[in-house]
């Protein structure tokens, strides 16, 4: 399909996802980079404690927080 195309099925509000190849699809800034931290054990159990509280994992919890501090600074 040419562009041109695919613009105009876009434009009009037509579903274009069939012609879509989402198996190579990534969404940009979103990649997982992994980083090494040192805690301190109390902050571990304390963590811990809280993810069991809220029935999500430690990576969870921290990430979790770590995104809403971010979103605070950039507010």
């Amino acid at each position: 399909m040419k562009a041109s195309d695919f613009d105009k099925k876009f434009d009009s509000g037509e579903d274009i996802t069939s012609e879509l190849d989402i198996s190579k699809m990534r969404r940009l800034n979103q990649e997982p980079k992994r980083i090494n931290v040192d805690f301190p054990t109390w902050m571990i159990e304390s963590l811990d404690r809280e993810a069991k509280r809220l029935g999500v994992t430690r990576q969870s919890i921290i990430k979790v927080w770590i995104a809403e501090m971010l979103e605070r600074k950039v507010s």
